[in-house]
């Protein structure tokens, strides 16, 4: 339907139902049902009234377990989440990609000129447009044109992976308008990473891309990369009377790529030094009766970020057999094992560019001393160097955890989340 029907729909309650399945109940109902007509009105005054239309919605994510694990084929958990970028989209019949996301500037990509990496265009949006429809027909399938408003209520730089929830969302309308919705949401996760990794210029893993569009827990575990092995985790953190509490610290991220970058590079570097291309091929024991020789190889800081990986990955496996079984206590033991070890080992909780901005250390810092006598967890959330932590708040204490956070971080840092089963998904 055109823009005008679909508003008209929306009003009527027609999109009741779906909209309550992806954001909850009557209170978020009527909020999303304003933002989704506001993006309606956005897309009509730039591409016109008369396009028919269709709406999709991809999820932003949280990670509960593995931190920078994934990139060296290891094991994650983690979750879709009831922030999400929403997109109205029209197909055309030419090949040109237009995409008007709030407050940034329209991207405009001619896909079939646009078909391969360009260095010039490493970190810029539109290289992410080409890169999901270049991956597509790589792929086997098809990718033509359209105009799409975008609006999110998933934060830039607020390591609820912004960046991964776009790169989908291109995948996810390409998949609905050229494909019959054919290509499965993993697919086009796999596709997002190679976006990311060949047109962005970014070495990232695929836990975000993963997360972004499966939807709801899941544990994956990337020891074959080409085939991921993916478990739902049935369990309701809400019902057992917590919050997962993401808190926003701020800070900056212009310069943040080479310490993020670092990270998978250091990882390898080790693994290279072992005689293999990722850690996942190789173990602890080898590790350790190579320190000797790799202190002189690779330095201290990439072996403390190894050693980091082997036991995360073990944390995981302990936290998602804790999940299965409801055993609260056990999960959140290893939460807050992974934190401690992504402070001291992984090191990825400050840059030491700007050794005297460290928001995430203060925010840790404040949890433990609001939390520490409570049943509850917190640590490092997604990349790190900047941008969030992760608590797990029991109901009660959200107020007061939020209001202690948000007078330190400003208003709106401390974000209490639900977990939602859709990721990648065509609204109407």
């Amino acid at each position: 339907m055109n823009t005008i029907a679909l508003c008209s729909a929306i009003k009527e309650g027609a999109l009741d139902t779906r909209l309550t399945a992806l954001y909850g109940g009557a209170a978020a109902l009527g909020k999303q049902k304003e933002r989704y007509l506001a993006a309606i009105g956005e897309f009509a005054a730039l591409y016109g009234a008369d396009r028919e239309v269709s709406l999709f919605s991809v999820s932003g994510r949280s990670e509960l377990a593995g931190n920078h694990t994934d990139h060296n084929r290891g094991c994650v958990i983690a979750a879709s989440i009831d922030l999400d970028i929403i997109a109205v989209a029209s197909p055309t019949t030419d090949s040109i990609v237009r995409v008007k996301s709030e407050g940034f500037p329209e991207d405009v990509v001619d896909i079939a000129d646009f078909d391969t990496p360009r260095e010039a265009r490493f970190s810029k949006s539109d290289a992410i447009v080409a890169g999901m429809c270049a991956g597509l027909c790589r792929n086997g399938h098809k990718a033509g044109g359209f105009v799409a408003y975008t609006t999110s209520s998933v934060l830039k730089g607020s390591g609820l992976s912004s960046s991964a929830a776009f790169e989908v969302m291109i995948g996810n309308i390409e998949n609905h308008f050229y494909n019959e919705g054919t290509v499965s949401n993993v697919e086009i996760a796999k596709i997002a990473q190679y976006a990311e990794n060949a047109f962005f210029g970014k070495p990232c893993g695929l836990m975000d891309q993963m997360a972004c569009a499966v939807g709801g827990i899941i544990a994956i575990d990337f020891a074959d990369n080409a085939a991921p092995v993916i478990e739902q985790v049935q369990f309701d953190i809400t019902a057992a009377g917590y919050s997962l509490c993401i808190v926003n610290t701020g800070g900056n991220h212009a310069d943040l790529t080479p310490d993020y970058a670092a990270v998978p590079a250091e990882m390898k570097a080790v693994a290279a030094a072992l005689g293999k291309s990722v850690l996942r091929e190789s173990d602890e024991e080898a590790l350790i009766a190579a320190i000797p020789a790799l202190r002189e190889q690779v330095g201290d800081r990439a072996i403390l970020r190894a050693l980091h990986f082997f036991a995360e990955n073990r944390r995981v496996s302990a936290g998602k057999d804790a999940l299965l079984s409801g055993d609260l206590d056990a999960f959140f033991a290893e939460v807050l094992a992974s934190g401690r070890s992504s402070f001291n080992y992984l090191q990825n909780v400050y840059t030491t560019k700007n050794v005297a901005e460290q928001g995430l250390s203060l925010a840790l810092c404040l949890s433990e001393r609001y939390l520490g006598s409570k049943k509850a967890a917190f640590r490092v959330h997604g990349g790190g160097f900047a941008g969030t932590i992760q608590a797990y708040v029991p109901t009660e204490d959200v107020a007061g955890y939020c209001a202690l956070m948000d007078g330190v971080f400003g208003k709106g840092a401390c974000m209490p989340l639900s977990i939602r089963a859709e990721g990648a998904t065509r609204v109407c």
